[in-house]
Formats: C-alpha cells, structure tokens, sequence
C-alpha cells in the first residue's frame, strides 16, 4: 500500500441517521489533503473517526500501513501516532507556548527536547512568544503553538480541524499558504477539514469535495474547478451560474447567449436539454463585440472586479474584468465568451 492514509468504504450512522456513506481516499505520504464542504456534511466526523475518537460501523482506515480500524478492531487514538489540531487549538492556558510545545515529549531526553522546541520555534517564528501564554497571543500565532504541539512527537500524520476558523479573513489563505511551506518542509502527511475553497486551494496538493456524508469528488482544485463531476460540485467551488442549452453536436450547445463552442467534445447526446456552467472567467469583457450587458453590481477584488451582469433576456452572470475598466452600475458593456470546454449537466 503505497498511500499513507487509506480510507476504505467508511460508513457511519448515528442514532439511525447516515453521517459517511461509503467514503474511500487515499492520501501519498507528505501529501496534503483537505475534506470541503457544508457545514454538517460529515467531514469532520470523518476526521475523527481517522483520528480514533469516533468509530466507523463499515470500512477500513489505515495508517501508513497499518489497519488502525474497522467494525471489529479499533486502535486507541494515542496508539495511531496521529497528530490533532482542533478548531479551538485546545491549547493549555495555564502553560507558556514552551510548555505547550513539549508536553508531548516526555519520552526524549532534555538535549533532544530542546533540539526539537528549538527547530520548531524557527520553523514556526515562535522566538519573541515562547515564554507568553495562550491569552496573550494572537489568533495567528496561537495557531502556530497548537501546530507546534501537534508537530512535535513527529506523528506520522497531522489531521487539522478548521486550522484557521479563528483568523481574520484577510489572514487565512496567506497563513494557509505558509502553513503549506512547514508541512511540505517538515514532510508531514496532513488532512485538514474546511468550509472555505480559498484555503483549500492554498493548502492542499489534494481536495475532497464532500455533501451529505458522500465524496463527491476527490480531485487537485484545478480539476475541482474546470472539470466538476456533478452540479453540486460546481455550484459549491468556484462561482458560476447554470444557463439552459440544448446539445447542438459534440462540441456545441445552443444557448440564449448565442452557441457555446468548446474545443474538447462532451458526451452528452445531441437534442438533450442541458444546463452549462458558466464561470467567471468564461466571459470577457470585450468593447467591440456586439453583445452587452448592463453592470447590476460589483465587487472590487484589488486586481479585478467581480461585475454581475445582466444580458437583454434578463439572465444574469458574472464576469472578472481587470480593476482599471471600473464601470458604473447600469453601464451596458461589451462581452463575448471564452470557453475552451463545455462543463454540462442534464437540465432537471
């Protein structure tokens, strides 16, 4: 088994009501990998039961080779060598970030505990905080004590419960990405459980898209993005709107803002009635092109603005325009599409 974590057909009910059905993953060692989805989809249950403190009545987890856990065998969570960071950080308040970073090694002598606090501390800039206690410290940099903690008994996997659910939005996904950095550095096998795509995509070389206690996709978030399986997937990563179609040939589909061309073929059937996806990026804004739209809103992104447009018919979507074309609402503007495939699903 070459994956360093192996979820095999995991099931799980509670009081009669189904919270995982028949979830399989693989994760490669030092890979990264994040459970996204809804709140309640059951991520986070399957997080634990990975981690030990919950248990499966179907299938099989394993753990760098070792069955850690099916219907009839359940090793204790401190017997799995897995490593844990609540959404809370769960850190002890009446000790300093020290005491909190080598609490797990007692098991070292004193001239290996000190190596290992004081790489730790390097890795995660923790040298002006580690004499400060919990209360004192900033959401950010109690996240790197919690990290620490967990990091320190070098467990063979690390599973993050909402790592950055405390932070400041504009924080997450520039912590996220340095985050990424100490794993990959530290070679770390990591899952982390999120509701947010933007630390998914800054975190994780692997995502799994999960609803209703089902998989739907496990995928690199390009693919998540480009390519989505089912229409649940597309609505919920990225930001798009579904227009109606009908299926012209394999590479077109007759809409009402003209026919969508594609230059990689689809299987739908020619007639069948299709919603299309439509991204963002799909249209541009284009001064010369005959077909407009009226800006109805915008949102100012830095670099771009996310403008909704409204076409004749009344359809609306949306569009990321470069932030010097700052158009006022109620301006109609130039657009024409750029899709290089048809991303369809069958109208309901």
């Amino acid at each position: 088994m070459n994956n360093a974590i192996e979820i095999k057909d995991v099931s799980l009910s509670i009081e009669g009501r189904s919270i995982l059905e028949d979830v399989s993953f693989g994760v490669n060692e030092a890979g990264i990998a994040c459970l996204l989805g809804p709140s309640g989809c059951g991520k986070t249950t399957l997080l634990r039961c990975i981690a030990g403190f919950e248990r499966q009545h179907k299938g099989e987890v394993w753990i760098k080779g070792v069955r850690v856990s099916n219907p009839a065998h359940h090793l204790p969570v401190e017997q799995r060598h897995v490593g844990m960071v609540f959404q809370d950080y769960a850190l002890f308040p009446h000790m300093s970030v020290r005491d909190n970073i080598v609490f797990g090694l007692k098991n070292l002598n004193k001239k290996m505990v000190t190596q290992r606090l004081d790489e730790l501390v390097a890795l995660l800039s923790l040298e002006k905080h580690i004499n400060k206690y919990p209360h004192s410290l900033s959401g950010g940099q109690q996240q790197r004590a919690a990290l620490a903690r967990a990091m320190a008994p070098r467990p063979g996997v690390l599973l993050l419960d909402e790592p950055f659910a405390s932070l400041d939005i504009e924080l997450r996904e520039q912590i996220a990405r340095e985050l990424r950095l100490i794993l990959k550095h530290d070679g770390i096998t990591t899952i982390m459980v999120s509701h947010n795509q933007l630390e998914a995509f800054a975190m994780a070389d692997v995502i799994g898209v999960m609803n209703d206690g089902q998989l739907l996709q496990w995928d690199t978030a390009f693919d998540l993005y480009h390519e989505p399986k089912t229409a649940v997937v597309a609505d919920f990563v990225g930001e798009g709107v579904f227009i109606s179609g009908e299926v012209i040939n394999d590479k077109e589909v007759k809409t009402e803002i003209g026919i969508i061309q594609s230059a990689v073929a689809h299987e739908s059937g020619i007639g069948n009635k299709v919603r299309v996806l439509i991204r963002p990026d799909d249209i541009l804004h284009d001064d010369d092109s005959s077909m407009t739209a009226r800006v109805t809103d915008k949102a100012f992104r830095g670099a771009e603005f996310l403008y909704t447009l409204e076409l004749e018919s009344g359809l609306r979507v949306l569009s990321l325009v470069p932030s010097h074309h700052d158009h006022p609402i109620n301006e109609p503007i130039g657009i024409s599409l750029e899709i290089d495939h048809l991303v369809i699903f069958p109208e309901k």
